[in-house]
């Protein structure tokens, strides 16, 4: 085989580097990766390891050609470039090969549906120790699960430092994990930070140089947005009957009055704050899955203060504001605690009906015997070093489903929750 070749069996990509001799230089391209993808578009991430451009042509299973595109990398970006792919139909499988120099790499994708009454499967995860977990099979037992997206919830990865040089090389190590990239190369994947991607454990928004984190978080991933006027990189995405906001619970905390109890700090900061607000308003869809990197209650082990619980004058006046402006169907994902739970919030008077809670940690990485602390809200706690939350939500049903499985690597089930539409709605 030639060192540089690439070969496609089955959907998975292997990069061929075997012959290479010790001192010959092997090309170190990262990706591709399906970032956002929508009804009508996609963006796909891709790193080339030498300056130089990048052509993607899109086709339909059939062969033929939908769209072109070229980016240069540069190394002003780390040789990173997202690829945008306009001008699709929805609900349609598409084929995409990347070329940069004398390499291709493929790939595929399905955009989103067009309405709500459609069964979809996400996957989320947090916590993947790509290092110590070379082996872990997590990304592969999801890949089989045939998820619709997948999002990563932070400390995906680990990096614990703000200096841009080390940030960018843990990217291109995380987005390179053997058994993760036919996951990547062919599932759209969406992704917040939690602390140690944001720059150093149980941190928040007075991180010096949180920037250089920011800037690489920005190069490494292929979102439709990223916060708003260079601060945060929150976002958001709809696949179906389901919408997705991914908040940042590390850039704003602590930096600012809350708008909810001004006497007191804010962790997501006025302008995400009514970001999210806006769009909670104006979404459309049965369910609403606001999604962090932080869990959302305060049943956390001892001394740890990067939770919720900490700001729960701001989650309650949240949950106060969703029962004001009676937004239907809510429900929290969380992750870094390395615990596994469900919760269901006493919000019936404030939010209108009981919130629940999910939480899924580790994807891959050890367990903390510390977080299993008690709370009334508890329904399940589960922990396992390789797990993640299946999320199936089932439209085309008169009362809509949203069903929450804990999987694990190895296929057995630690626990299931399930919700109707009807019971996440205030009483008329």
């Amino acid at each position: 085989m030639n060192a540089r070749g690439l070969t496609c069996v089955g959907g998975l990509l292997w990069v061929l580097v075997g012959c290479a001799s010790p001192t010959e230089a092997v090309v170190n391209d990262v990706g591709p990766v399906v970032g956002h993808v929508d009804k009508t578009s996609a963006r796909i991430l891709f790193r080339r390891g030498e300056a130089g451009d990048v052509h993607l042509t899109v086709t339909t299973p059939a062969g033929a050609v939908v769209v072109r595109s070229q980016a240069t990398a540069e190394p002003g970006s780390d040789l990173t470039v997202s690829l945008d792919v306009p001008g699709l139909t929805a609900g349609t499988a598409y084929a995409y090969t990347v070329v940069a120099g004398d390499r291709s790499y493929s790939g595929t994708f399905r955009t989103a549906p067009t309405d709500s009454r459609r069964k979809v499967r996400l996957a989320f995860g947090s916590c993947a120790n790509d290092r110590v977990y070379a082996d872990s099979r997590s990304f592969t037992a999801i890949r089989e699960r045939k998820p619709d997206a997948l999002v990563l919830l932070g400390d995906t990865p680990y990096i614990d430092s703000t200096k841009l040089k080390i940030q960018r090389r843990r990217y291109r190590e995380f987005w390179s994990w053997p058994s993760a990239r036919p996951l990547f190369a062919n599932v759209p994947t969406w992704g917040t930070w939690d602390d140690h991607d944001f720059g150093r454990n149980d941190t928040v928004g007075k991180l010096k140089f949180k920037e250089r984190s920011r800037q690489a978080f920005l190069e490494y991933h292929a979102h439709a947005s990223f916060g708003e006027r260079d601060e945060g990189i929150y976002t958001r995405f709809r696949w179906g009957p389901i919408e997705v906001w991914l908040l940042d619970t590390r850039w704003f905390g602590g930096l600012e009055p809350s708008p909810f109890d001004p006497k007191k700090t804010s962790l997501l900061g006025a302008a995400q704050l009514a970001w999210l607000q806006r769009s909670l308003k104006t979404s459309d869809a049965t369910f609403k899955m606001l999604a962090c990197g932080m869990i959302w209650n305060g049943a956390v082990r001892p001394l740890k203060r990067d939770h919720w619980g900490t700001w729960a004058h701001e989650r309650d006046g949240l949950f106060r504001w969703i029962g004001e402006q009676r937004i239907s169907g809510v429900v929290l994902m969380g992750g870094d605690i390395h615990r596994s739970r469900a919760l269901r919030h006493p919000t019936r008077a404030s939010a209108g009906y009981p919130i629940t809670e999910l939480i899924t940690s580790p994807l891959a990485n050890s367990t903390i015997s510390l977080a299993k602390q008690p709370s009334p809200w508890l329904l399940h706690d589960a922990a396992e070093r390789e797990t993640w939350m299946e999320v199936d939500v089932d439209g085309t049903a008169d009362d809509p489903t949203l069903e929450a499985t804990c999987r694990t690597s190895d296929g057995r089930t630690l626990f299931r929750v399930a919700v109707k539409a009807s019971q996440l709605a205030r009483a008329r």
